[in-house]
């Protein structure tokens, strides 16, 4: 069975030992875990669903967005989950999923549970085609999807004008016991004749940003912020807000969207800290205000 590797050798090898010494430093931290992002007070559904035109991206919580380009209704990472594992969603999702519009296109960066949910994939609306890393596209099959292309690193897809590439991303990937990175994981860029939005996926810090930027002039970054405490164990796979900074200016892109932060509690940081640290770096590097786009949940950029 093939299995999957990160970019310059570049493993998460943390062992059950390790995992015992973070379970013991999380006991010993005083987390207020009663804030949380907040909800915008103005959705746009009716506009939402009745838009085949203008372009739009709506923040639905976590890794999930709806994207309308090129008058295609695109979902990344699409999770309505109100638990994962034995934790409770921390932030309901910013649309339900019932108020969507009908999706055509959804896009996987990796089989991790907060990133791919078949319960969430049942409820869509439509007949979307799902594009998915290598090695996923059999479990799809089994699970009923026939709609599906499988793509590799740097691999691209057209769909309605739009398209998309499949770039590397630094992480690993797990779903059962004995599934251990056979499939891969990355982000996916969506490209038309007039944009090029890049929705990073889940990832720690690493060469691959210098390597896109070579490849893509890119308009708008979805970066993940969150799950990056204590940082001894998660660097390797999810990247702090600093680094996601550092990512963006070697990106060269026009508008950074913060993901990954404040939906569910996969690391000891919170959404508010890591949203903190975020404005702190940025006015640190004396960065253009108009460029960072902190959405509240369900709130749509048109």
């Amino acid at each position: 069975m093939k299995r999957y590797t990160n970019l310059d050798g570049v493993e998460n090898n943390k062992t059950f030992k390790d995992m015992r010494k973070w379970q013991k430093e999380r006991k010993s931290k005083t987390k207020d875990l009663t804030a949380n992002i907040e909800q915008s007070p103005e959705k746009k559904i009716i506009e939402l669903n009745e838009n085949r035109r203008k372009t739009t991206y709506t923040w639905i919580g976590h890794s999930t967005f709806l994207i309308q380009l090129n008058g295609v209704n695109i979902l990344t990472d699409p999770v309505w989950a109100k638990r994962m594992g034995f934790q409770k969603r921390l932030t309901a999702p910013g649309i339900a999923i019932e108020d969507l519009p009908e999706i055509d296109l959804v896009v996987i960066s990796h089989g991790h549970y907060d990133h791919l949910d078949f319960p969430t994939l049942k409820k869509l609306k439509g007949s979307p085609h799902y594009y998915v890393p290598v090695g996923l596209k059999s479990l799809f099959l089994k699970k009923g999807y026939q709609n599906v292309t499988e793509l590799n690193w740097w691999e691209s897809a057209e769909h309605q004008g739009i398209t998309s590439h499949f770039v590397p991303a630094q992480h690993w990937t797990r779903r059962t016991l004995n599934d251990m990175n056979t499939s891969h994981w990355g982000g996916w860029i969506f490209q038309t004749g007039k944009e090029t939005f890049y929705f990073v996926g889940d990832t720690g810090y690493f060469s691959g940003f210098k390597q896109i930027a070579e490849r893509f002039e890119i308009d708008t970054v979805f970066m993940p912020i969150g799950a990056y405490e204590p940082e001894w164990f998660m660097a390797v796979s999810h990247i702090n807000p600093e680094d996601s900074v550092k990512a963006f200016l070697e990106l060269k892109a026009k508008a950074f969207v913060p993901m990954h932060y404040g939906a569910y509690r996969l690391a000891d940081d919170t959404g508010p800290e890591a949203l903190d640290r975020l404005y702190r770096e940025w006015e640190k590097q004396q960065l253009p205000k108009e460029q960072l786009k902190v959405l509240l949940l369900g709130e749509t950029v048109m």
